[in-house]
């Protein structure tokens, strides 16, 4: 299809016809029929029947067949001052006109409303179109062809019904063949041709045509008057009408112009639209530019310029302008008397000229009658003797009509001679340059026809001697119009010349025809070695610029000016020189479209200043005036669009739509437009981005287009952001405009699209300027007692006896005591729950941002978001709170937020939490507006950081809500004395009423376990003092569980349950916390998922604990002698007398027991063999209490201490910091003091309180070494008795017992027998050492047995092995020397250590022996290696065996 470009390089060949509607039609169908004449707008003479008529053959297509007519068909009158450059430029006058009528709508309804007398509907509506092509030819007299196409028609079969002449029915695209719009065309093809003769002898009748915008006087000399030219023709038509008939008005009674030269356009109803024509809104102009009243002719021009008209002589005085009352004066009246006749005068010289003038306008015709060769016949005629005349402007005629003919004949593939007068003229001397050019074109295409190859080298010096004579200053110049209109058609000429390499070839001429494309657009990259260079064809383009100051030229003409500079700088490559020439387009628009809307505002009696509410204000009157202020749909063209877009795209506009949906607002659209407005950023220069945007606006405010607004504001706001996401310490990101223009274009925005609204217009919205408006979401956490808190799976209690463990013993591992993880906790919902959600919104402006509704975004699990508005400070992130309820289970993900900022349009944002900036890649791979097209291979660094961030949440099944209802503790707060337990009861409330609690675990928490904790932790504490630790924890927890009857924990929806506590008062309890953990499980424990959720609600206690009784000190003193019956009864002891109790079983116990409650106590002590002590303490006194204690003896005090915590068992501390013997020490009076409170048990009970009781605590009690000697029995028993040999064994003078002093007699023989007891379980190597001494002496001489003691054998003795638990007795003979008192003692030794063979142990430990010693572990075995090597022991006797020597007399 041809190109609709009204600066087409052979525009002046082609034929103008003009489409309008008639009758009743629809505008998409009126479009489609234009549509399917397009497709035949090329015509071959071949194919077009010649008219029979003899007056009617002089353009006959069978003259020349190979010629072809091109048609433009167009739905617009020209402007008046295109017309009246005709016939100079003839192409620019319509020839035909094509009257398009729906075939589909004639038998419906009757669509003329007058007297027609059709008998049907059908017969009706086609004689109303044939009345309404008379008034076409009446209204468009000038019209060569008139002609009706009632497309879509099919006649009936039976009765078909006639059809008018003038009138062609065309059948619907079903029934098409091939060659039925083809026939159509050549019909009226076939008309035109034959009507062209009837114009051309209208112009061979004539003696002179004037040059554009020139009025001669000489065609009144020599007997030549007006009355020469054919003023008895009113209508081209001669096919209906004949020619010396003429109408002498129109049918709206205006003066026809016919009457007074064919050359000029007629005015008034002439080429006034059809009623079925809507009308557009006129072209706006200023007061100076002329086009207020726009002249209907170039003589106004010319009277408006001052310029003299060209003739031989001065126009005189009072000379009428044709057309008027004066200029119809008689023809002695102007005759004015002239010298210089006869040949070579002036008279002659004038004749020549208008006889060439003719020959070129002939020449013109042939030319649009696709007559070619007869086209160049005429038109070198009439050049030769144009430029004998000096004729330079007609002269340049002939010359370009010449080139457009020899193109076509190019195209056509039909040989030719290039004509003599459009060779380079000899005088310049350029002949030898052309020649080696000719020879160069040779060398490199040989193919190439000569003809071809000639016009190729001669083309470009023709073009530059047209344009020279165009310009020439003269008394006839050429108007600005058609001198740029040509020169731009020159410079596509040779634009498509140089994009086909610079031959001229099928490329090129299909170019320079049709107007095609090249396929690939030129880049900046030089070309030097294709001729025409492009620097030459901008030189000459730019010659068609128009002036600034010029005024001749009308908005319109300027405008179709620089569009076609503009598209020939895009063709070439130069899109930065485009975007210059399309920004000042835009300025004459603004300026044009601007005072049509003042015009339009006074027209409808509204001040130019009212705005544009005001004037849209009287958009339903019915005052024609306003029509040209409405906004229609077909009020904006769609180019408009897509030229902005243009300009704004090689300008570098950071644009939010980029050629992209706008609808998409997934995160890799975002990125993506994130990523290329980053480019463009980087791309220009700021500030003439922002004035092209600021052009932009103003021209879509003058349009109005409302949408324009909108886009260029939010454009304009967002090219002057930095387009960064600025972190808390960022650099300045001030917008790089003032704050006044960014108030002034948010309140245009807002402005605009509530407008657009009230106007029915539709909803426009702009696009948010900032894409990096949400800058965080962050779930909101909720109160301690709603969180749910995940647990695995594994911590799940699977029996009740576990259970009640985990809520009692503090060493089990209770992770529901565990401080839950906060990345964890905040990342669960509950389904039905609303949730909160802190959003963080940015706003790097300096304007306040309306932000009308926004709502959550999100995926997975069904979520319902409320939608909540607020208003964001200028230059600051600010929270926003929003709330929404998951509806289900499973995954949500929170992927953005929908925001509707106002006037914006609603849309997606993602998160952008982290900061970011674009850095651009410092490798230039592309220059110019090809960094812009090019794709990187690779995101860059930057954007590869910039990851939009998610939110994503679990939402768990629905889950009940408990709360304390009630505690029996007044005010959750107690008093309690030390030792004593009181209990209480809690009731606990299920609120939800649809959701039950089945699962419910309860764990404390209190004062005292921080510290214990903090002193566990401590790597300097003994195993001691952890023992005391642990054991403070485990045993003496300050709060715990009663068990009750029903073991079942659970709660109905709505329903409550009360569960009992006990509290024991300890010393530092303060405060304490029940811990209740529930949920909703719904399953058995063993069917629980991996995981699973509980809630808390917790009892906070406030707690007094006071003082009861006190150890203030204890002491342990062993035996001597017996008890005295007084005490002995005291204690209790029935069984046994007080003589039983010897010191060897028994020792005392003392303990000073302060009373420190103001009130009386009885306390009460007791052992557990039975021993039971009394007594009453008044307040604030201190009472000793005697307790006799049974002696202990341990198998291994120097056993490891244990740990009660099950996590420490298998862990020993050991000490670097004491030796071996303290370390025995240490455990020696660790187990004793154990031994000696398991036996030992102290309460208490207040008097004057009833009930009020508790226990004594005893673990204060510290033993020292001595201590431990008063309590300790020894592995090894030595005993020390004298035996007289002399009696028999039964007498009592036999033995006598080791407690009391015995009586031996000087020079008598006894026996010393020394038993000896081995408690352990293991042999002993035994060596017995016997130690006789003086009483009451020093050392040196109790020791000096000479001549007082003698003995039988030796003292010192190895005994053989003595077996764990086994005794043995040695007897010794002695004899008393001397008189006095002795003590002996003796001492057992080891002399070997004990060890059993392997062989023995395995065969006791297969026998089973009791008593065999069990495998050591590894940390009892590093335990003992803490107490040093094992040594020999050494056992003594407790007591010595006094004897009292005598002489016998």
């Amino acid at each position: 299809m041809m190109h609709s470009d009204p600066l087409l390089p052979i525009a002046p060949a082609r034929v103008k016809a003009l489409v309008v509607p008639i009758g009743r039609i629809r505008r998409e169908r009126f479009d489609a029929f234009v549509d399917r004449l397009n497709t035949e707008h090329v015509v071959h003479l071949r194919d077009i029947s010649a008219d029979g008529r003899p007056n009617r053959n002089m353009f006959s297509p069978l003259a020349f067949p190979a010629g072809a007519m091109f048609y433009e068909l167009m739905t617009h009158l020209p402007p008046p001052s295109h017309l009246a450059l005709s016939p100079f430029d003839l192409y620019r006058e319509p020839l035909v006109l094509i009257a398009v009528a729906d075939g589909s709508e004639i038998s419906s309804t009757v669509l003329i409303k007058r007297q027609s007398g059709g008998r049907t509907v059908e017969e009706t509506n086609i004689r109303g179109l044939y009345q309404e092509l008379e008034e076409l030819r009446d209204h468009y007299p000038r019209i060569l062809v008139h002609q009706v196409l009632l497309f879509d028609y099919l006649p009936a079969k039976d009765k078909p019904l006639p059809i008018p002449e003038g009138i062609t029915t065309i059948p619907p695209a079903e029934h098409h063949v091939r060659t039925t719009m083809k026939t159509v065309m050549c019909d009226i093809s076939s008309l035109v041709l034959a009507e062209m003769t009837t114009l051309a002898k209208s112009f061979e009748g004539m003696s002179y045509i004037d040059s554009p915008g020139h009025t001669s006087s000489a065609r009144q000399m020599n007997g030549a008057s007006s009355g020469d030219e054919p003023v008895g023709l009113s209508r081209r038509n001669s096919q209906y009408s004949m020619p010396a008939i003429s109408r002498s008005s129109s049918a709206s009674g205006i003066p026809d112009r016919s009457h007074v030269r064919m050359s000029m356009p007629v005015v008034g109803g002439m080429y006034g639209s059809s009623n079925s024509t809507p009308g557009r809104p006129s072209t706006p102009v200023n007061s100076r530019s002329g086009l207020s009243h726009p002249p209907t002719t170039f003589d106004d021009i010319t009277e408006r310029d001052g310029s003299d008209p060209d003739s031989p002589e001065q126009q005189p005085p009072g000379f009428a302008r044709p057309g008027t009352a004066e200029g119809f004066r008689t023809q002695s009246q102007d005759r004015v008397t002239v010298q210089g006749f006869g040949p070579g005068g002036l008279n002659e010289r004038w004749r020549n000229k208008g006889k060439s003038r003719v020959q070129i306008v002939l020449g013109s015709l042939y030319l649009q009658a696709g007559r070619w060769s007869d086209a160049i016949k005429e038109l070198s005629e009439g050049a030769a003797v144009a430029k004998s005349t000096n004729d330079h402007l007609w002269y340049g005629k002939a010359l370009e009509l010449s080139l457009i003919s020899l193109l076509l004949l190019s195209w056509a593939g039909i040989q030719f001679q290039v004509p003599t007068v459009l060779l380079p003229p000899p005088e310049k001397g350029n002949i030898p340059s052309l020649t080696a050019a000719i020879q160069e074109a040779e060398s490199r295409d040989p193919n190439q026809p000569r003809w071809l190859r000639n016009l190729q080298v001669y083309m470009p010096e023709l073009i530059e001697r047209i344009i020279a004579s165009y310009s020439r200053i003269s008394a006839e110049h050429l108007p600005p119009l058609p001198l740029c209109e040509a020169i731009i058609r020159f410079c596509k000429m040779l634009t498509a010349l140089h994009i086909a390499g610079g031959q001229l070839d099928q490329v090129s001429l299909d170019m320079m025809v049709f107007g095609t494309m090249p396929k690939a657009p030129l880049t900046t990259s030089p070309r030097f070695n294709i001729f025409p260079y492009r620097t030459q064809i901008v030189a000459t383009l730019f010659r068609a610029f128009p002036a600034s100051s010029s005024e001749v030229l009308t908005t319109i003409d300027r405008i179709v000016i620089l569009s076609g500079i503009a598209s020939v700088l895009g063709v070439l490559g130069f899109q930065r020189k485009k975007a210059m020439v399309v920004r000042e387009l835009v300025s004459v628009l603004i300026g044009g479209l601007v005072e049509a809307r003042t015009r339009g505002a006074a027209d409808v009696g509204i001040h130019p200043a009212a705005g544009l509410m005001a004037v849209n204000g009287h958009y339903t009157q019915a005052n024609g005036a306003s029509v040209s202020l409405e906004l229609g749909e077909g009020d904006i063209e769609y180019g408009i669009d897509a030229f902005l877009s243009l300009l704004l795209k090689t300008y570098g506009i950071v644009s939010g739509h980029l050629g992209t949906d706008t609808t998409d607002d997934s995160d890799a659209a975002v990125l993506a437009r994130i990523q290329k407005q980053s480019a463009l950023r980087s791309f220009g220069l700021q500030s003439v981005k922002l004035n092209i945007l600021r052009a932009c606006i103003n021209f879509s405010e003058a349009l109005p287009d409302f949408n324009g607004v909108l886009k260029f504001s939010s454009d304009l706001l967002r090219t002057a952001g930095s387009g960064v996401a600025p972190g808390p310490r960022r650099e300045n990101v001030y917008p790089a405009i003032t704050k006044d223009e960014q108030v002034r274009l948010a309140s245009n925005i807002s402005k605009t699209s509530n407008l657009s609204t009230r106007l029915g217009v539709g909803h426009l919205a702009a696009e948010y300027w900032d894409e990096f408006l949400l800058r965080g979401v962050r779930l909101e956490p909720t109160s301690a007692t709603r969180t749910p808190i995940p647990h695995a799976r594994s911590v799940l209690p699977d029996a009740a006896t576990a259970r009640a463990s985990q809520d009692v013993d503090p060493f089990i591992y209770n992770p529901f005591l565990k401080q839950p993880d906060a990345a964890a906790v905040e990342s669960i919902l509950v389904a039905g729950e609303t949730a909160t959600f802190r959003l963080t919104l940015q706003n790097p402006y300096e304007i306040d941002v309306d932000v009308e509704g926004v709502r959550l975004d999100t995926e997975g699990a069904e979520f319902e978001s409320t939608v909540e508005s607020t208003v964001i400070g200028p230059y600051r992130t600010q929270i926003l709170r929003i709330s929404g309820v998951p509806k289900s289970a499973g995954t949500l993900k929170i992927t953005g937020a929908v925001i509707k900022v106002r006037g914006c349009r609603e849309r997606r944002f993602p998160i952008f939490h982290k900061p970011w900036a674009f850095e651009n890649d410092i490798k230039v791979k592309a220059i110019g507006l090809a960094t812009l097209e090019a794709s990187p291979a690779a995101p860059s660094l930057s954007m590869q950081r910039l990851v939009p961030d998610q939110l994503e949440l679990n939402v768990i099944a629905p889950q009940p809500v408990v709360v304390v209802k009630s505690s029996t503790l007044p005010q959750s707060s107690v008093m309690i004395l030390e030792g004593e337990r009181q209990s209480f009861s809690v009731t606990l409330h299920n609120t939800s009423t649809t959701t039950p609690v089945d699962f419910i675990l309860f764990s404390f928490k209190d004062s005292t376990q921080e510290q214990l904790q903090i002193a566990l932790d401590s790597r300097n504490a003994t195993p001691a003092e952890l023992y005391e630790y642990e054991l403070e924890l485990a045993k003496k927890q300050a709060l715990r569980l009663r068990k009750r009857g029903s073991s079942r924990r659970y709660i109905a929806p709505g329903g409550t349950s009360t569960f009992d506590f006990e509290i024991l008062g300890k010393p530092g309890l303060t405060n304490g916390v029940i811990q209740v953990n529930y949920a909703h499980l719904g399953v058995p424990y063993d069917e629980v998922g991996e995981k699973f959720y509980t809630r808390q609600a917790s009892l906070e206690l406030t707690v007094t604990v006071n003082a009861s009784i006190e150890v203030v000190r204890m002491d342990i003193l062993p035996l001597h002698g017996s008890i005295p019956e007084p005490l002995w009864q005291r204690t209790g002891h029935q069984e046994k007398t007080a003589a039983e109790v010897t010191e060897d079983t028994h020792c005392l116990l003392l303990l000073d027991l302060r009373n420190a409650w103001p009130s009386q106590m009885h306390v009460t002590l007791q052992t557990d063999d039975g021993a039971k002590v009394d007594e009453q303490i008044l307040p604030g006194n201190t009472s000793r209490v005697i307790l006799p204690l049974k002696r202990v003896y341990l198998d291994d005090p120097h056993m490891f201490i244990p740990a009660l915590n099950p996590a420490r068992q298998r862990q020993f501390v050991l000490s670097t910091k004491i030796s071996p013997d303290m370390e025995r020490a240490n455990r020696e009076a660790f187990w004793y003091r154990e031994k000696l409170l398991d036996s030992l048990k102290g309460t208490w009970r207040a008097a004057s309180s009833a009930g009020r009781s508790g226990n004594i605590e005893l673990r204060a009690m510290r033993l020292t070494s001595r201590m431990i000697e008063a309590v300790k029995i020894d592995e090894v028993d030595i005993k020390i008795t004298l035996v007289d040999p002399s009696s028999s064994p039964s007498s009592d003078a036999a033995s006598t017992d080791s407690t009391k002093s015995q009586i031996l007699f000087t020079d008598e023989f006894f026996q010393v027998q020394v038993h000896i007891r081995n408690r352990t379980e293991q042999p002993i190597y035994p060596l017995l050492r016997l130690m006789p001494a003086l009483c009451h002496r020093p050392l040196n001489v109790a020791l000096d047995f000479t001549r007082k003691f003698a003995w039988n054998g030796t003292l010192q003795q190895v005994l053989p092995l003595l077996k764990g638990g086994e005794s043995m007795t040695v007897v010794t003979g002695v004899t008393a020397l001397c008189r006095g008192e002795f003590e002996m003692t003796a001492s057992v030794e080891e002399t070997r250590l004990w060890a059993m063979s392997e062989e023995e142990e395995r065969i006791k430990r297969e026998s089973g022996v009791v008593g065999v010693e069990r495998v050591r572990s590894e940390v009892e075995s590093l335990a003992d290696a803490a107490l040093g090597r094992r040594e020999r022991r050494i056992w003594h006797t407790r007591r010595a065996c006094r004897v009292v020597v005598r002489d016998r007399g």
